[in-house]
């Protein structure tokens, strides 16, 4: 076998947006909190800011990022609320690449193209030269056009060494009943560009060991996608204790929706094994959709108890046109001690795989070429990912705000078991990530 030898950086950078689901679940409270303080609108003409940073650690050497983020709002006399916002990821350590375990050691080619990195008999085949920073910047501006309407708009832009997102949105709120009901309509539109180190690669293209075979596999060296978000949404005053709130959104993206670092393994129909051409084993390169439309629904209720505790739950359905639905339960119990406060929280997440998702691709259905469309990515396959956590915060004077989290996550995947070596192989292992948080406002 001929190892690939480039010029270019030995390691490989990717799009922060494409780790893991934990990871977006995770920083999800922790980028909300300009959102979350531009509702609260402080005290007109002054300055709200917070600050926090995120660590998320998987097990088994995998991703570990670092992701502070830091928060301005200015409260203005007539009701007007700015917001500005700055975030930075730091992420490191190895990532699954799609392909199933083996009795034998394997052999990939890295997605630069630079070199090659191999995984021992048995083990998950992750790529150690997985690292990527982000920087991200966002502005938004809360306005009232009446005492019965008010309106919001956003810029955001983030840019990692080959992934370029930009996006805005906007929306309209309509307050009846006193301001005990409101309606409100979102949209938003964001244009992404992924530039890839090593260009990408043609959809179900064969990894290449040389430097002609690689350059084979090669299609253009950029391409981009489009996403547009719509949200339909009322809330509700139930009573003096409780809100809900009820959402319908969808979202249509349009593009380049594949992961270019993603490979699938071929398996030989007799022994169960890797099917090998040239004496090097064959995978090929992942092929998803240039389309998506998802649609979800949601609803929450918050209930305050007379000694001042609450209680938040919520649920999520979504489901699209690749096959995947899934349901979401998030529960919180915020109880109140005094100047501080404990808030347990627990989230169970479970969906079912996209309609073209296979662990792996026979070499029956390799020669016939007829595949289309296929993933290994286990993100799009039948899972379950359940949370649980503490988080502990502590008022100080002139309403200041220490507080911190602590957080567990467990994925666990299911699905086609495999046959002859592949049933002694683990095709499906666990994700397992540890969840810390800090964070001040003043």
């Amino acid at each position: 076998m001929q190892l690939i030898k480039r010029k270019a950086s030995e390691s490989t950078v990717r799009p922060f947006q494409k780790i893991a689901p934990a990871l977006a679940a995770a920083s999800c409270s922790l980028l909300s909190v300009a959102s979350n303080t531009a509702l609260a609108r402080g005290e007109a003409g002054t300055w709200d800011f917070e600050a926090a940073s995120l660590f998320y650690s998987e097990t088994d050497d995998r991703v570990v990022a670092v992701e502070p983020v830091f928060s301005a709002t200015k409260n203005f006399e007539d009701g007007e609320v700015l917001n500005l916002k700055a975030a930075f990821d730091a992420l490191t350590g190895a990532s699954p690449n799609g392909a199933t375990p083996s009795a034998a050691p394997q052999t990939f080619t890295t997605p630069s193209g630079n070199s090659t990195y191999t995984t021992d008999a048995g083990d998950a085949p992750i790529d150690d030269t997985f690292k990527d920073s982000r920087v991200a910047l966002s502005a938004s501006w809360l306005a009232p056009i009446n005492r019965d309407w008010e309106y919001n708009a956003a810029f955001y832009g983030s840019k990692e060494y080959d992934y370029l997102s930009l996006g805005t949105s906007g929306g309209i709120k309509r307050y009846l009943n006193n301001k005990n009901t409101a309606l409100n309509a979102g949209l938003s539109f964001s244009f992404d560009t992924i530039e890839p180190e090593g260009d990408i690669a043609k959809p179900l293209a064969k990894m290449g060991y040389n430097d002609a075979d690689f350059d084979a596999s090669r299609d253009d060296s950029s391409d981009s996608k489009t996403i547009i978000d719509a949200l339909f949404g009322v809330s509700q005053v139930i009573n003096r204790n409780t809100i809900m709130q009820f959402n319908y959104s969808v979202s249509m993206s349009d593009g380049y929706l594949s992961d270019p670092f993603k490979v699938l393994s071929v398996i030989d129909d007799t022994t169960g094994g890797n099917f090998e051409e040239g004496g090097n084993n064959v995978y090929l390169y992942e092929a998803r959709p240039d389309s998506r439309i998802k649609h979800s629904l949601y609803w929450q209720t918050k209930y305050a108890l007379a000694n001042g505790d609450v209680i938040d739950g919520s649920y999520r359905f979504m489901l699209d046109d690749w096959g995947i639905n899934s349901h979401t339960f998030d529960f919180r119990y915020r109880w109140q001690l005094g100047s501080s406060y404990l808030e347990p929280h627990f989230r169970y997440y479970m969906q079912s795989e996209a309609d073209f998702y296979k662990r792996y691709i026979s070499e029956t259905e390799y020669n016939a070429g007829n595949l289309k469309e296929a993933t290994a990515d286990y993100r799009l396959g039948d899972l379950d990912g359940m949370t649980v956590g503490l988080k502990y915060g502590h008022k100080l004077d002139n309403d200041h705000e220490f507080n911190m989290r602590v957080e567990y996550y467990l994925q666990s995947s299911s699905g086609d078991k495999g046959f002859g070596l592949l049933k002694d192989q683990d095709l499906y292992p666990d994700t397992k990530a540890l969840i810390f948080q800090v964070g001040y406002s003043f």
